[in-house]
């Protein structure tokens, strides 16, 4: 029997080899999934629920009480407009009759006719070309709020993804930028002029849950769709724009509460600054009335500082996080948790301590946040206080309990501490980010000790069960951000060092340098941003500190007896 063989042409194994699917085919592919077309029906109601809001069909009246135009006005067509205090008696006005004159500031009374005549100007069109103008506006609207918002989304998949992927969150900021758009427009025709409020507001909010980054991007869209829809200038987009900006790149950590209210100081000033600049560029003479609505731009300016003040602890609430004066609330050592662990395990409360010291300077040296890891090395060993006798620091001169227990009963014990640490915490209503440390510090770290041990007695006894490296591991989930990093090690090396005959700096460096290694080969930062670098820089801080804490001391000659 002959097997013939069949040698492939270049061109057979060309056509065989598939290439990764391109941007588009993985978008469409994308789309078939429930998940996301939730979140893209969620973005398509926004945009709808924008454009009934500000009444995106007809063009926006943007006169305003205390606008000086520079030319004469007069009115396009016939219409009508109630007398002042008689509004059963209606004031006719012809076509081309004059309404303003150049360089006189409009009045109330003025603004009321102006609109009157607006409205009647847009009614006298055919009903055939007032629907196509209608729909060619509207989708020149839906255009506009695709492209903005779509690079807003292209921005949190890529940089803030867990925004998208929790639905809650993405529709608390949808329906944020909802409010605020429409707020803006219902306050664009009060008197009180207060329609800087809501964007400052929504600026602040989104700088204090998500970072400055996505708060300016965010905020820049939101006041170019206010100018569209409502009906602003380019100068009034500068000064939403400048203002919201000033008030972002002031606000930075929040570690008091007048932090905020300078804050709104300072956007104030921004505003009072930038309405006169922008008004003098359009031609606005200095007058009184300019001068009267820079000072209420100021006014609103310092009452957001105040408003955000008082809403903090909600904004908190609503977005799931922290800002440093939750932490510095949070950290009290009079905490009812803390003090509990102080009672039942003294030792792990003050291993937590000295976890917190070597973390906190390790995350500042990284630019990471040194008052969230040091919060969350206070808390993140609460789970020990229910055994607290099966751990090693609380066992003082007492026998170790594991002796007589099997190394599978035991790793139970020690890995278990973890999820009722999360469970304490729940039910003491600590913030989500606090849990995070508490379920993360370990990730999904060997418990080698008792793995070891397990598998030498599996070696003395070869009829036992194999010894699954699994089940001697922690649950995780792995370390998610740079804290969690940071805190892992912090934990691991100063357990590790507390049992060094001799801490001289060489064993300290070598400790330190064999843990960061076999945490890094184990995997354990995969999930995390912490690049080669920053744990260079994480293992000389930790070096650096426990030399500190663990240096040696002089001998002083004993006291001569009397």
């Amino acid at each position: 029997m002959t097997i013939i063989t069949r040698t492939k042409r270049r061109a057979d194994r060309v056509a065989q080899l598939d290439l990764p699917p391109g941007p588009f085919a993985q978008m469409l592919h994308g789309l078939r999934r429930r998940e996301v077309l939730l979140r893209v029906l969620l973005c398509v109601l926004s945009a709808v629920a924008v454009w009934a809001i500000t009444e995106g069909w007809d063009p926006p009246f943007w006169y305003r009480s205390g606008y000086i135009p520079r030319f004469d006005m007069e009115a396009r067509v016939a219409f009508r407009c109630p007398s002042p205090g008689e509004p059963d008696r209606f004031l006719d006005f012809p076509a081309g009759a004059p309404l303003v004159e150049a360089g006189e500031a409009l009045q109330p009374r003025t603004v009321e006719i102006l609109r009157a005549e607006h409205e009647a100007f847009l009614a006298q069109r055919g009903p055939e070309n007032q629907f196509r103008r209608r729909l060619y506006r509207t989708l020149a609207l839906f255009g506009l709020l695709a492209v903005l918002y779509g690079m807003c989304g292209y921005y949190l998949v890529t940089r803030k993804r867990r925004i998208v992927e929790h639905v809650r969150s993405l529709g608390a900021l949808l329906l944020a930028v909802v409010l605020t758009v429409g707020t803006t427009r219902w306050l664009s025709v009060d008197p009180w002029r207060a329609e800087l409020l809501p964007p400052l507001l929504f600026a602040m909010t989104l700088s204090i849950a998500y970072g400055r980054e996505l708060a300016m991007l965010l905020s820049a869209c939101v006041a170019l769709t206010v100018a569209v829809t409502v009906g602003h200038s380019l100068g009034d987009f500068i000064l939403l724009t400048g203002v919201v900006a000033a008030a972002i790149l002031f606000l930075r950590r929040i570690r008091t509460r007048s932090k905020l209210i300078q804050v709104g100081l300072f956007a104030g000033l921004a505003a009072l600054a930038l309405t006169v600049g922008v008004n003098v560029l359009d031609s606005q003479p200095p007058s009184w009335a300019l001068a009267k609505t820079a000072l209420w731009n100021m006014l609103w300016g310092v009452a957001a500082g105040f408003l955000i003040s008082g809403m903090l602890p909600f904004i908190e609430r609503a977005f799931g996080v922290l800002t440093d004066i939750s932490l510095l609330e949070l950290g009290d050592v009079a905490h009812p948790l803390l003090q509990e662990l102080v009672r039942r395990a003294p030792g792990t409360y003050n291993h937590s301590i000295n976890v917190a010291s070597l973390a906190e300077a390790a995350a500042e040296r990284i630019g990471a946040s040194g008052l969230l890891v040091r919060v969350g090395a206070y808390f993140h060993d609460i789970g020990k206080m229910l055994k607290p006798g099966y751990f090693v620091e609380n066992q003082g001169s007492e026998s170790n309990r594991h002796e007589s227990l099997m190394p599978a009963m035991s790793t139970l014990i020690i890995i278990a501490h973890v999820k009722d640490g999360a469970d304490l915490a729940r039910q003491h209503h600590l913030p989500e980010p606090l849990i995070d440390f508490i379920e993360q510090h370990h990730g999904t770290t060997l418990v080698e000790y008792f793995y070891d041990r397990a598998t030498k007695q599996k070696q003395g006894d070869p009829d036992g069960g194999e010894v699954e490296e699994n089940a001697y591991r922690y649950p995780g989930p792995k370390p998610q951000t740079k804290e969690a990093g940071v805190l892992m090690l912090a934990d691991a090396v100063e357990s590790a060092a507390r049992v060094l005959v001799e801490p001289t700096p060489a064993r300290i460096e070598n400790l330190v340098h064999d843990i960061v290694k076999k945490k890094l080969d184990d995997g354990q930062f995969d999930e995390c941003d912490l690049n080669l670098q920053e744990l260079h820089t994480i293992e000389e801080s930790l070096v650096k500190s426990l030399t500190a804490m663990y240096h040696s001391r002089v001998k002083y000659p004993s006291q001569r007896t009397a």
